[in-house]
């Protein structure tokens, strides 16, 4: 057996799941969830948006040359 996730919009569900019942294919709803994320996470992405209105950015370039240079 194969499983499809499929995303249709609000418009397309209701023909998805007439496709799937007329042919009668099983299937299950998963609604929407919203998984949080870690606290640990949320901290970083906020430390990262405090340091970008701060000024405190490099370029790509920049970050390469410092990271990723052959020693």
């Amino acid at each position: 057996m194969s499983t499809y996730l499929v995303y249709p919009t609000n418009e397309q569900e209701k023909a998805v799941k007439e496709f799937l019942e007329t042919l009668n294919v099983p299937f299950e709803k998963e609604e929407d969830v919203n998984e949080e994320l870690a606290q640990y996470v949320l901290d970083g992405i906020q430390r990262g948006l405090d340091d970008a209105a701060a000024g405190r950015t490099i370029t790509l370039e920049e970050f390469k040359r410092k990271h990723l240079s052959t020693k």
